[in-house]
């Protein structure tokens, strides 16, 4: 009885850490330009590749000689995100990445490829 008490006192714990946890992730969008040879690389399914691995929602679209991406989610994700996007697809040669922080908006409900 004691153990269980034990038991489902832990889990209650658990469940409240948890909680606590998520009040202190700071969403964030980024609105990210890759520049370089990052067409007809597969640059575009590598970052929905990595998005989706890291929880990351939001798109990515070619323009002009460039790839535009607008990402959400939490915002240490969202950092290993424009590293990745720095590193780029293996074929790609990534020459600069600019980015900008905005507000968060959740109205993504998962990474699309335009």
């Amino acid at each position: 009885m004691v153990d269980r008490q034990l038991e489902h006192g832990k889990k209650e714990e658990d469940v409240k850490r948890q909680e606590i946890l998520e009040l202190f992730k700071e969403r964030a969008r980024v609105h990210i330009t890759v520049h370089g040879k990052v067409q007809g690389v597969f640059f575009r399914d590598y970052a929905k590749k990595i998005a989706d691995s890291l929880g990351v929602t939001g798109w990515v679209k070619n323009i002009d000689d460039s790839v535009e991406i607008v990402a959400e989610g939490d915002k240490m994700k969202l950092r290993d995100f424009i590293i990745a996007c720095e590193k780029g697809s293996p074929l790609a040669k990534v020459e600069k990445v600019d980015y900008e922080w905005e507000e968060y908006s959740g109205k993504f409900d998962k990474f699309y490829v335009h």
